[in-house]
C-alpha cells in the first residue's frame, strides 16, 4: 500500500471511530439541533417584536435564519474542541501515537466526523425553521452554493477547534475559544444589521469574520444576491482559518510525537 492510501484507510478508521461516539450518546446530536432551535425561538418569538424595521416576523425569521446555522456551526466546534480534549487528556491520543496509524488520521477522523455531525444538526435546524415560517426563495445552484458555503464554515471552525482541543490541559482550558465561537455571531449582521449598531460596535460587526458568511448565506436563501466581494471575504475567511487550524494542528502533533 502506498503512503496515501494507508493514510485515507486509517482516517477512515478514525472517522468511524468519531461517528460511533455520536450513535453511543445521542444526547450531542439532540443538543445540538435545541441550542439553535432555542435560540432561533428566542430571536423570533421574544426579540422579533423590536425589529419591525425589518417587516413582519416571517421576514425577521428569514433575516436571522444563516446566524442560527453559523451559531450551530459555532456549538458543533466547541463540542469537537471538548471531545478532541478528552481524548488528548485521558491518554487515548497518545495510545493512538504508538500505534502504525498515519499521525494526521486522528485529526482527519475528527474533522470528517464533525462536518457530518454538524451538516446533519443545520439541516434538522433548517427544517424546524421552515416549520416557524421560514421561506427561503434559493434555486437548487443557490441551495448548493449555501451548502458550499456551510461546509467550509463547518471546515474552518472544525479545524480551529482539534488544536485548541489539543494544546488545553484542561477542559476548562476550552473556555476561550468556545465562548468566541458561540458569542462572536451575536456582534454580527445575525440578528441586527450592523449600520444600526453605534460607534466602534457599528466597525467590529461589518469586519469580524461571521459577517459577510452570514451576509453570503442569507443572500443566496433569501436574496437580494449577495455581491461579489461579500462572497469572496466569506470564501477567504474560511479558507483562511481552516488552513490556520489545520498548519497548527500538525505542528502540535508534530511535536507530541518528537518528544
Amino acid at each position: 500500500m502506498t503512503t496515501l492510501t494507508l493514510a485515507v484507510r486509517d482516517s477512515a478508521t478514525m472517522t468511524r471511530r468519531s461517528l460511533r461516539h455520536v450513535v453511543r450518546y445521542p444526547v450531542t446530536l439532540v443538543v445540538a439541533v435545541a441550542v439553535p432551535v432555542l435560540l432561533l425561538l428566542l430571536f423570533v418569538g421574544v426579540f422579533g417584536a423590536l425589529k419591525a424595521s425589518l417587516g413582519p416576523r416571517a421576514s425577521y425569521i428569514d433575516y436571522v435564519m444563516p446566524g442560527i446555522i453559523v451559531m450551530t456551526a459555532g456549538y458543533g466546534s466547541s463540542v469537537t474542541a471538548q471531545g478532541v480534549n478528552r481524548d488528548s487528556t485521558e491518554g487515548i491520543i497518545g495510545r493512538f501515537r504508538t500505534m502504525a496509524i498515519s499521525p494526521t488520521s486522528m485529526l482527519n477522523g475528527y474533522v470528517v466526523s464533525a462536518l457530518a455531525r454538524t451538516l446533519v444538526s443545520a439541516a434538522l435546524v433548517i427544517g424546524a425553521a421552515i416549520g416557524l415560517g421560514y421561506r427561503p426563495t434559493a434555486d437548487a445552484g443557490q441551495w448548493l452554493a449555501a451548502a458550499g458555503i456551510t461546509v467550509l464554515l463547518v471546515l474552518a471552525l472544525t479545524w480551529l477547534a482539534v488544536p485548541f482541543g489539543l494544546a488545553s490541559k484542561t477542559a476548562e482550558g476550552l473556555t476561550g475559544f468556545i465562548l468566541i465561537v458561540q458569542l462572536l455571531p451575536f456582534i454580527s449582521s445575525a440578528f441586527v444589521p450592523p449600520d444600526q449598531m453605534s460607534g466602534s460596535v457599528r466597525w467590529f460587526a461589518a469586519h469580524e469574520p461571521f459577517t459577510p458568511i452570514i451576509d453570503t448565506l442569507r443572500g443566496l436563501l433569501t436574496g437580494p444576491t449577495p455581491s461579489g466581494g461579500t462572497v469572496l471575504a466569506a470564501v477567504a475567511w474560511c479558507v483562511g482559518l481552516a488552513l490556520a487550524g489545520y498548519l497548527w494542528a500538525r505542528v502540535l502533533v508534530r511535536r507530541d510525537l518528537n518528544r
